[in-house]
């Protein structure tokens, strides 16, 4: 199906994380709401954390865009189908402006992206330690890529009105329009621990009540209807919508739909949200499941799916719900096709910081002081629950912790010299983080299996 994107779309970056990109781009979704418009939220990158406040402020899914995870050739599609019940996009972007894949270029950075949509760019700038030396900066960002088009400016953590005036009028030379001016806020803050913000889930009542704040301080030292012109300024992009159904419509035979069971709540909050669709479509109805609350695994349950979070902050309480452990351990061990990424791979461990867990994996996991974080290409070695031997996936780690030992004897993927993880024809457990959206044979094949033991 070919379809046409908002016409008013827009990327939010900055020269370097921790400018506030987050921080802007959710304010601009919410303020936007709040008068009436039906905003999309997207995110440049594999996190899952940032789009969860974007879901928030817009009442829509999360969506990420990424080259590397996806494929280049789903970015429009994907955008198209995140954005298709939306008036305006807003895309947040990552790290830099034109920081990506290590030795690549700039792949899969927000200029990258934002070329792929044909979208012009807003700047955030930190102007906290500087004043005209800002001009330098986004002069140079508006000139270092040709093929991006830098729209306007929108100053963070300002903090006087001489202060402001002063950033204004060296800008005033480069022809790059202010959009807003935002002063220095101690309110407006989002809590952050290890591995980035506090997802949302996990502080859903004090998010909720900090959104408006949110919207007031944006719309306060935003002009909103600056923004929406530049947004509306971006050209008609045109493309084929990518659509769940046709990437996995072989696999359902009946009219039978068994479940699978999806870890939530406060220690799982990482998903993509295409992963859902895709089962979705293929026949098999996805049922939240809260390991910290639940007790039990939800009737016609015929499949697990343990995605990211952060199970070490919460593994005094996964560990304390040993019913639901011992059913999910039970299910496993009867052949239940259960698939594990990253804070699902350490729930099935023995131990997690030398609490009980389920026991599915022959390993016991703990936290460490140093992080692995990255891309990964990845391939199979043996015929697993999720791919053939030999086929490739692209997909990403994320996490500060360890399992030992780091694979059995079937790992679940190896890159470099690394095996990682668990595999069997039931159950896959690894630490990469693998967007279903980009290997559609991953869906494909977990449905099947879901279906042939219903």
């Amino acid at each position: 199906m070919v379809g046409e994107a908002p016409h008013a779309r827009l990327v939010i970056a900055a020269p370097a994380s921790g400018h506030g990109k987050t921080t802007v781009a959710t304010g601009l979704m919410a303020a936007l709401r709040e008068r009436g418009i039906a905003v999309s939220g997207h995110k440049v990158g594999p996190d899952f954390i940032d789009p969860s406040y974007h879901a928030l402020a817009t009442g829509l899914p999360a969506r990420n865009l990424d080259p590397f995870l996806q494929g280049e050739q789903r970015v429009v599609p994907l955008f198209l189908h995140g954005a298709r019940q939306a008036e305006i996009a807003v895309i947040e972007g990552v790290m830099g402006m034109f920081d990506g894949m290590l030795g690549t270029e700039g792949y899969a950075s927000t200029a990258h992206v934002a070329r792929l949509l044909d979208a012009p760019v807003v700047l955030v700038v930190d102007a906290s330690a500087a004043s005209r030396s800002v001009a330098a900066v986004v002069l140079g960002f508006a000139h270092y890529d040709p093929n991006v088009r830098l729209a306007g400016v929108i100053l963070n953590k300002l903090g006087s009105q001489r202060h402001e005036d002063e950033v204004r009028a060296a800008l005033g030379p480069t022809g790059i329009p202010v959009l807003g001016a935002l002063r220095r806020s101690e309110e407006i803050h989002a809590p952050s621990r290890h591995l980035g913000l506090v997802p949302v889930a996990e502080r859903a009542a004090e998010a909720e009540r900090f959104l408006p704040r949110l919207a007031a301080w944006t719309a306060g030292g935003v002009d909103l209807d600056a923004v929406r012109r530049v947004a509306e300024s971006a050209p008609p992009l045109r493309g084929a919508v990518w659509d769940p159904a046709t990437e996995v419509r072989a696999v359902t035979t009946g009219t039978s739909r068994p479940v699978v069971a999806a870890a939530g709540g406060e220690a799982f909050t990482f998903r993509y949200t295409e992963t859902t669709e895709l089962l979705n479509a293929a026949g098999v109805d996805v049922v939240d499941v809260d390991p910290l609350r639940d007790n039990d695994l939800p009737e016609n349950c015929a499949g697990l799916y343990f995605g990211g979070g952060f199970p070490e902050v919460h593994a005094e309480e996964l560990s304390a719900n040993s019913r639901l452990r011992e059913q999910v351990g039970a299910a496993i061990r009867r052949g239940m096709p259960v698939v594990a990424e990253c804070a699902g791979l350490l729930y099935l461990c023995r131990e997690l910081d030398g609490l009980p867990m389920v026991g599915a994996v022959d390993a016991v996991a703990r936290m460490t002081k140093r992080g692995a974080l990255g891309y990964r290409r990845a391939r199979a070695e043996s015929d697993t629950l999720l791919a053939a031997r030999g086929e490739q996936v692209t997909g990403h780690e994320f996490h500060r912790t360890e399992v030992l030992p780091g694979a059995g004897e079937n790992p679940a993927w190896r890159w470099d010299e690394r095996a990682d993880g668990f595999a069997t024809e039931t159950l896959h457990a690894s630490y990469l983080h693998v967007h279903w959206a980009g290997h559609p044979g991953v869906a494909r094949r977990f449905a099947r299996k879901v279906h042939s033991g219903f």
